[in-house]
């Protein structure tokens, strides 16, 4: 046996961390957090940014689905409509197709939460209202955005999307 046995504690060398080395491991420990938590932000907001999108689109979708069996005459509709569903519910209630006696076509199984706001309720714009309107007129959808007032990460504002 080589190793070297302090007289007064009776301790080998190299047993333990010195103080030195706590404070160094615990600085480098810091500064790994430092980084790693904005990144990790950054990683649920772009997140969130991507199921925005996502519902967007498919609120958007099935608001063009809907559209089109309208102008096939496919649904029963108002003239004032312009061949709009009347809100997003009828989207997920379904509309009973022209010919069918019961069968309803449902364009939507849920309107999905805002991920931003964190509820279901969405802004929308009808077809009389102008394009950047922020209040919705009622009598159809023609669009939906997200009522929230954030900055995305690439400057624009959420409810521009």
């Amino acid at each position: 046996m080589n190793a070297r046995v302090s007289s007064t504690t009776g301790r080998r060398r190299g047993d333990g961390f010195t103080i030195v080395e706590l404070i160094a491991a615990i600085t480098i420990l810091l500064i790994l957090t430092a980084v790693a938590l904005p990144m990790a932000r950054l990683q649920v907001q772009r997140t969130k940014e991507t199921e925005l999108r996502r519902d967007l689109r498919d609120l958007r979708q099935a608001i063009d689905r809907y559209k089109d069996f309208a102008d096939r005459g496919m649904i029963p509709t108002n003239a004032d409509s312009f061949g709009y569903p009347p809100d997003l519910e009828t989207l997920v209630k379904g509309v009973t197709l022209k010919g069918a006696a019961t069968a309803k076509y449902k364009f939507l199984r849920r309107i999905p939460v805002d991920p931003m706001t964190g509820e279901v309720d969405w802004g929308l714009r009808s077809m009389q209202d102008d394009p950047d309107s922020r209040s919705w007129g009622g009598g159809n959808v023609f669009d939906v955005y997200s009522k929230s007032f954030g900055t995305a990460l690439d400057g624009t504002k959420y409810g521009d999307w």
